[in-house]
């Protein structure tokens, strides 16, 4: 049996399920300017995908790669939901959130 399949399914569940608070906890305490941390780590895991020969952890890393750039997009969107009240602002970057 190959079970490379099922361990990526179950590995990507948990990474998309923890970087949910990640974004929310990041864009809490940083506010979006933390966005280039996503990216670095998200381009060095997508060549680190590129350069690892065993199949699994090359699905597995591309994947948190893959998620790692997404977080950057909610990021924002974390940002406008904050604005709409929908989540708590950090009152030591209240000024952020003022248009």
């Amino acid at each position: 049996m190959n079970w490379s399949g099922i361990i990526i399914g179950v590995v990507s569940f948990i990474i998309i399920g923890a970087f949910h608070p990640v974004v929310i906890k990041g864009e809490y305490y940083f506010g979006y300017k933390i966005w280039p941390v996503f990216l670095v780590l998200g381009l060095i895991a997508g060549a680190l995908s590129l350069l690892t020969e065993d199949y699994t952890l090359s699905g597995i890393l591309g994947i948190l790669a893959c998620v790692l750039l997404w977080c950057i997009k909610e990021l924002k969107e974390q940002t406008e939901r904050v604005k709409k009240g929908w989540f708590p602002k950090n009152p030591k970057r209240e000024r952020e959130y003022e248009d």
